[in-house]
């Protein structure tokens, strides 16, 4: 059991904020029974293709995204592929998990109605762009549960999006004090609530019974853990450094002090040779670019 999933500790009032903010998790669509066998792949269970194209077939903007994917010019196929079953195959659970996953939380979560301060468009690009590029880099270094890597860097600020439906007026005032202090935006929510989005996000993971080392992941992507040069690199290292690099390209959340200066410091320093980072970049840019318009 993850002891440190709990409610954050503090004042009374504090607790109250976070157990309404975590409240607004009633207000998000639930999941389709797509997304529970993609879920429950996810823990490990074992999910046929048979079902999961079932699934799929029955639902044709999804399926048509997934014949979309896998004929675009990122997987270069020779003939038109024109059958679900035959698209999952190719792909393998993993990239259908991830694709799936995010395309069908990126829909859902834009029926939601937001305060006027939150963009959901840019939280769903900044959201997507963080968990491939975390899939990306899984699979270059020696990570700890790469599975996870891309529903923790697709869901690693739900808390900020829980803040924003649950508790409008006080998103509304971390806006305005991140933007007139020189304070990161966890910081503004310390002073402002007394907890941090990571800690939410992860709390709202436990509650909708993620695997464990994707809480953890999420609530320590800002702090995590040191580790030996060469060693395996902790999931919370790895989505906080695809976070950063995206955050520098100015695909952030908040509008609000853009940097385009893009620094790839973070993912350089989990053990990535510079001869390699750049084939990791341009890996990523391509997989992004052919995923885009399903994270919208």
């Amino acid at each position: 059991m993850l002891e440190t999933v709990s409610a954050p500790t503090g004042s009374a009032q504090n607790a109250q904020l976070s157990q309404r903010a975590l409240g607004a998790l009633g207000k998000l669509p639930p999941f389709s029974p797509i997304l529970n066998k993609l879920l429950a792949s996810l823990a490990g269970e074992d999910v046929s293709f048979a079902k999961l194209g079932d699934l799929i077939e029955k639902d044709t903007v999804v399926a048509g995204n997934i014949l979309h994917l896998v004929n675009s010019a990122l997987y270069a196929r020779r003939a038109t592929i024109t059958s679900v079953r035959h698209a999952l195959a190719l792909l393998g659970m993993d990239k259908v998990r991830n694709t799936l996953l995010g395309m069908s939380i990126s829909r859902m979560w834009s029926q939601v109605k937001t305060p006027p301060v939150w963009s959901m468009a840019r939280f769903n690009r900044h959201s997507a762009s963080v968990a491939v590029l975390s899939d990306q880099i899984a699979s270059k270094v020696r990570a700890d549960y790469p599975e996870g890597a891309f529903v923790a860097g697709l869901l690693h600020d739900l808390g900020r999006l829980l803040i924003a439906l649950g508790l409008p007026d006080e998103f509304t005032r971390l806006v305005k004090l991140h933007e007139q202090s020189e304070r990161s935006w966890t910081e503004c929510e310390l002073e402002l609530l007394g907890f941090t989005h990571a800690e939410l996000s992860a709390m709202a993971l436990a509650t909708w019974d993620f695997p464990e080392p994707v809480q953890i992941a999420v609530r320590d992507h800002h702090r995590p853990p040191a580790f030996p040069a060469g060693g395996i690199v902790p999931l919370s290292a790895l989505v906080g450094a695809a976070n950063q690099y995206i955050n520098s390209t100015g695909e952030s959340i908040v509008a609000g002090k853009l940097v385009t200066v893009e620094d790839a410091g973070a993912i350089a320093a989990l053990g990535i040779p510079e001869e390699n980072l750049g084939k990791l970049l341009a890996d990523f840019k391509a997989e992004h670019a052919a995923m885009a318009a399903f994270f919208r």
